[in-house]
């Protein structure tokens, strides 16, 4: 059964295409099939995605109908935007949705305001802390509290800000491959893409489980072609 995951926000610079392509890079090296379908209209992870080194396909939104069907995962880079239609057509397609956020008031503000959006629908979702400075825990954790204060989960899980996620949207790489301006492996490239593996195992705690509905006693389920044969 596909599970559909999709990163949201309503502005630029709060790492929704890279939190995407971590997320889907994640569960691709655990062994899934996956595939990041890309909505935004600045098509930011097609061009990520351009030299062909992530280790899934990305997709525009016009062929994820067929790229989709063997899948176990889908990641869906949502468009940045705060029209409502657009998010509705998102969460009808969607089992879980992320919010990546900074800890700007700006950032907080706008992630506030999606998740008062969300909550008209029926769809589980979550805030992610992403470019998270250690050097101002003071902000994060307030950022973390005015948040829950609007009843809104936030993931445990911080993404660390790190020159490591710019040098591989450079290579066309994930983080762990992230390399320096002089051609060496980054010190701290392992550390944020731990951080994102972290945050998909909280996602699939808070993802829906599915009901399974058994197939009526004496129904054929085999193909046309066989019950003809």
């Amino acid at each position: 059964m596909i599970v559909f995951v999709t990163t949201f926000g309503q502005k630029g610079g709060v790492a929704k295409t890279c939190t995407s392509i971590h997320l889907a890079a994640h569960w691709a090296n655990a062994g899934r099939s996956v595939v990041l379908v890309d909505a935004d209209r600045n098509r930011s992870a097609t061009a990520y995605a351009s030299r062909g080194l992530l280790p899934f396909a990305v997709v525009p939104m016009e062929a994820a109908a067929k790229a989709t069907r063997s899948a176990d995962i889908v990641v869906t880079d949502g468009q940045a935007s705060s029209n409502e239609e657009e998010l509705k057509n998102l969460v009808e397609g969607s089992d879980f949705i992320v919010l990546p956020t900074t800890a700007q008031s700006r950032s907080i503000e706008l992630t506030v305001e999606m998740a008062c959006m969300l909550n008209k629908f029926d769809i589980p979702y979550a805030a992610l802390i992403v470019k998270a400075d250690t050097r101002k825990k003071s902000s994060i954790q307030i950022a973390r509290e005015i948040l829950q204060g609007f009843d809104i989960e936030v993931l445990r899980t911080e993404i660390p800000l790190l020159n490591a996620f710019e040098n591989a949207e450079t290579e066309g790489v994930t983080v762990d491959r992230a390399v320096t301006k002089n051609g060496r492996s980054d010190r701290r490239r392992m550390s944020g893409f731990y951080a994102y593996s972290k945050a998909c195992d909280e996602i699939e705690l808070l993802m829906p489980h599915r009901k399974v509905i058994p197939m009526p006693i004496g129904w054929n389920v085999s193909r046309l072609e066989d019950r003809c044969a």
